[in-house]
């Protein structure tokens, strides 16, 4: 009986050890082609990466080059070299480098990028380079140099001892010492030498670019948490604050606040608020929720919308776009007085579609851009800005608009929206030179309401 019990069950046992063994040598393939897959992306990012260095030091040498009142020279150097850095950029995010200090590379590498895209898009015929400009190319020329003859370093160093960039990220993943990889310590090498350049004048432009945001631009005086209690007492209309719960943030920085949350007993929903210390000013505030039914259409949904912003003391607002997901409808509005739509100072709604309640307000944009402005009278007539658009494009509606341009200036333009092409768009042309702006593309549900 056992005897014939183990002649059957030897075949099987062998045959799932057997299968087994297939198994972890297929699984064991398979993990390593994709180590090695990584492994190469890593070499090609790098190796490209130590290219584009050395393309841009013999771009913004090529551009120092040329004769100072050759403008279309200096306008093409400018553009290699910020598409030679935006591909250096790219080929960065992709090195396992996220747990290594390598912002100040990254920030000097961005800073160029934008130097030289703000410089190549002005009309250089009537605006050229001036004196600092040239002396900031000048530096760049000389940094790039360094850093380029740093990655050379270190590639040499990859190639000559077959480094791998896997050893980079299980180096950081376990928090080795820098010293414990030649990688590391080269790009952290290189990181310090340049956190140590002196100051380059970048120009405002391109620092504005970096502006971050943070409370010190706000007017107003500092409020106390129960100064904030009754403000947002009074937004969502309770008469008894004492159930809100106020947790002051970033105590002793430029970025205070305090969070609001007010909690619904027996579940995880709730109202949750954020406002500046300074001012008092609503940031944002949430009451997210199941929506379980669609009941209202895009319209109704902006009407219920418009309706509170005014009630809330947000007044002369007008809804500019239109966004609609899991019965939940996005609208975003924007200041319009004296027939211009300031898209600066620019609120978000959203509307649950079942019984229209506001279940949500991002106010960001709107407290810090929000101030008096002086504009200039448009040196074109709508008319003759028309004139520049596609000629077959079939203008639906117009109005003046405030923008904020690709290098983060504030432009008075020309607004038209309609059709071409068999798709709806919104066109801004600028009201002083002409120029067309920026154009967005509406997507269907926009174009249902502007129907």
């Amino acid at each position: 009986m056992y005897k014939r019990l183990s002649m059957v069950m030897f075949p099987i046992l062998l045959m799932a050890l057997v299968g087994t063994g297939i198994w972890g040598y297929m699984e064991h393939q398979e993990k390593n082609s994709v180590l090695i897959k990584a492994e190469n992306q890593y070499q090609r990012a790098f190796h490209d990466l130590s290219f584009h260095v050395d393309k841009l030091h013999t771009e913004l040498g090529n551009t120092l080059a040329v004769n100072s009142t050759s403008q279309d020279a200096y306008k093409k150097g400018l553009i290699n070299v910020w598409r030679i850095t935006s591909q250096a950029q790219n080929e960065i995010s992709q090195l396992p480098l996220t747990l290594l200090p390598f912002n100040k590379t990254e920030e000097f590498l961005a800073n160029i990028s934008n130097f030289a895209y703000r410089a190549a898009v002005r009309d250089l015929s009537k605006q050229p380079l001036d004196e600092n400009e040239i002396k900031t190319l000048n530096a760049l020329y000389k940094h790039a140099s360094e850093i380029a003859g740093d990655l050379r370093g270190v590639q040499s160093k990859v190639l000559a001892s077959n480094l791998r960039w896997m050893d980079v990220e299980l180096a950081l993943a376990t928090e080795k010492e820098p010293q414990d990889n030649v990688i590391i310590d080269g790009f952290s090498t290189m990181d310090k030498k340049v956190g140590e350049y002196s100051e380059i004048d970048w120009s405002p432009v391109v620092m504005s670019m970096y502006q971050k945001r943070d409370m010190t631009m706000l007017g107003g005086k500092e409020e106390t948490a129960d100064d904030i209690k009754r403000k947002a007492a009074e937004f969502l209309g309770l008469s008894d604050p004492t159930g809100l719960q106020v947790v002051e943030n970033g105590h002793g920085t430029e970025y205070q606040s305090y969070s609001v949350s007010v909690p619904k007993p027996g579940t995880t929903d709730g109202v949750q608020m954020d406002y500046s210390k300074k001012g008092g000013q609503l940031l944002w505030f949430s009451a997210a929720r199941d929506i379980p039914s669609k009941q209202l259409d895009l319209r109704q949904a902006r009407d219920t919308a418009a309706q509170f912003l005014d009630e809330h003391g947000y007044k002369e607002m007008t809804a500019v776009s239109y966004d609609e997901y899991n019965n939940l409808a996005n609208i975003t509005f924007a200041t319009r007085r004296n027939d211009v739509i300031n898209y600066l100072e620019k609120v978000a709604v959203k509307v649950a579609l079942d019984n229209g309640e506001v279940t949500g307000l991002e106010a960001s944009d709107y407290v810090f851009d929000k101030k008096d402005r002086q504009l200039k009278q448009p040196k074109l007539t709508a008319e003759e800005a028309r004139k520049t658009l596609n000629p077959n494009f079939e203008v639906h509606s117009s109005a003046q608009a405030l923008i904020r341009s690709d290098i983060q200036e504030e432009v008075l333009c020309y607004q038209f929206i309609g059709r071409v092409n068999g798709g709806m768009y919104r066109v801004y042309i600028n009201a002083e030179s002409g120029a067309e702006e920026k154009i967005d593309e509406l997507g269907a549900q926009e174009v249902e309401v502007q129907s």
